[in-house]
């Protein structure tokens, strides 16, 4: 779990907080669709990561980089690690602890084998009674980088991971999501040696909030279902132990999310609206109330699910709804996209292109809803330079910074998110409107049209060669971006101006 950094930008960023009913930490939306429900046969794994105001970067680890010992600088957890290591994508924090990147979230390797790390969640009383979180067991700070370096499949990260969790133990509850070009596997860890994975069918989707959803397990099926060692004795002799009465277990199998997970209150306010609005843009022929106590965990989208259409599902804060925050905000439900997102990554693994360039790692710095999603390749030697400034997080005027840039939008859209003014033709319009939607718009095709130029040239590449031209299309695709963002936050600041409240002095001078 994450540890509270209190700033200026922090304080500032309060009033956004100020509806979540619990703590910043536990704030990240997912989405996963299956190869058969996207428009181009991908995979992709999706999650908006939102924890305050602090930057974040983008960087490649080198194929056997890792040390022999990893010691986690967050709260001490230790493991061994393997000779050899794969060359990794990560987005960690903007500041090291003691010399040590922390919370990679997410990635992509050399295998293309994807990981989201973490989608942070609540175990129930009963369930930590159990078996309680281990304090210096693995977690959100280290899972990214102790994982996804040595695994070959999404499965294979899983049972990684579950190996881990039943040894050392979890610190967390967590949900933790891998990927490769044939499977998605969801896996969600409830307790401190406890956890369950599934399998995402093909031709669905799944949007998962702060809450585990993971319901019936059937183990003797695992090419769908998988769980930590013993799991369903365990929970038949915590359901009848008389200081536990632990539920979630019936005739021999067990109901994760019921037995680990909560479902209370605070998740129809914070969680579970979140789903709704999710299903609610991928497959809008099924209507649902937003207070529905419960919601179906994969889906067919009513139409194939593109990249652009992830992004507007991690863009959203109830867009069109009377339950919009851009407006009257009804039922103060937590909406998907919120001004504390500090990034937000749609991680796709192509099955139309050669593997050497199938991994694509499209990341939004801040909020999506105010930034634009850029097409990494991973299969490069190094990222773009604005990408890893150091020395930022106090800094966020610090134009070289991609994180700042981007999150210099949102402040200010955040600040008059529900105002208008004039323009120049005298329409009324705001912000996002004027400014934001439009510059968007182009710039993302731009960066499409990019996209398809440099697969075209990548056929013809390969070795070496093949990973410094992708180097260098990521660090063009990089500036291009900033250039025309930073150009249209110029125009952002003066139309803001037009929307400032001047108030009246009570003050009096002599004259």
């Amino acid at each position: 779990m994450r540890k509270a950094k209190i700033t200026a930008l922090t304080l500032a960023a309060g009033a956004a907080l100020a509806f979540a009913p619990t703590s910043v930490s536990k704030a990240c939306t997912t989405v996963i669709v299956g190869k058969k429900a996207t428009t181009d046969g991908s995979t992709l794994i999706a999650r908006n990561e939102d924890v305050g105001a602090w930057s974040k970067h983008f960087y490649v680890h080198a194929a056997n980089s890792m040390p022999q010992t990893y010691i986690s600088q967050d709260n001490g957890f230790k493991l061994d690690l393997p000779k050899t290591s794969l060359r990794y994508t990560s987005t960690p924090d903007g500041e090291q602890e003691n010399g040590q990147w922390i919370f990679g979230e997410n990635g992509i390797n050399s295998a293309n084998v994807a990981m989201s790390a973490t989608e942070s969640g609540t175990s129930n009383k009963k369930a930590l009674k159990a078996d309680p979180l281990f304090k210096n067991g693995i977690s959100e700070a280290s899972m990214l980088d102790v994982i996804l370096p040595y695994i070959h499949s999404a499965k294979e990260g899983v049972l990684r991971l579950g190996q881990i969790v039943e040894k050392q133990g979890s610190a967390e509850n967590n949900g933790v999501i891998f990927s490769d070009k044939n499977e998605i596997w969801y896996m969600e860890i409830g307790s401190g040696h406890t956890w369950a994975a599934v399998r995402v069918p093909d031709t669905k989707y799944a949007v998962i909030p702060n809450q585990m959803v993971i319901g019936k397990l059937n183990l003797k099926d695992s090419k769908n279902y998988l769980a930590s060692t013993n799991l369903t004795k365990k929970v038949k002799a915590w359901s009848k132990s008389k200081k536990i009465k632990m539920t979630g277990y019936s005739k021999g199998s067990v109901y994760y999310a019921k037995a680990f997970g909560t479902n209370d209150k605070t998740d129809s306010i914070y969680n579970r609206p979140r789903m709704w609005d999710g299903q609610r843009i991928l497959t809008p022929s099924k209507k649902q109330k937003i207070t529905k106590k419960h919601f179906t965990l994969f889906l067919k989208p009513d139409k194939k699910v593109s990249v652009a259409k992830v992004g507007t599902v991690l863009s959203s804060h109830f867009t069109g709804t009377k339950y919009s925050t851009y407006g009257k905000w009804k039922g103060g439900y937590r909406p998907i996209n919120v001004s504390t997102d500090v990034e937000s990554h749609i991680l796709q693994i192509r099955n139309n292109v050669k593997n050497e360039i199938a991994g694509v790692q499209w990341l939004a710095m801040a909020s999506p809803a105010t930034s634009v999603y850029l097409p990494f390749y991973t299969n490069i030697t190094d990222t773009p330079s604005q990408y890893k400034v150091d020395g930022d997080y106090q800094d966020p005027t610090n134009l070289k910074s991609a994180y700042w840039t981007y999150k210099t939008t949102g402040m200010v859209l955040e600040a008059y998110k529900n105002k208008s003014f004039l323009d120049s033709n005298g329409k009324k319009t705001n912000l996002m409107t004027k400014d934001v939607k439009p510059t968007k718009k182009a710039v993302t095709a731009k960066l499409k049209a990019n996209l398809a130029a440099s697969d075209q040239k990548a056929k013809s590449l390969n070795g070496d060669d093949l990973s410094k031209y992708l180097t260098e299309q990521n660090q063009q695709n990089a500036d291009y971006a900033q250039s025309k963002w930073q150009t249209m936050n110029k125009s952002l600041i003066v139309h803001s101006n037009k929307l400032a409240s001047v108030t009246k002095s009570k003050l009096t001078f002599n004259k």
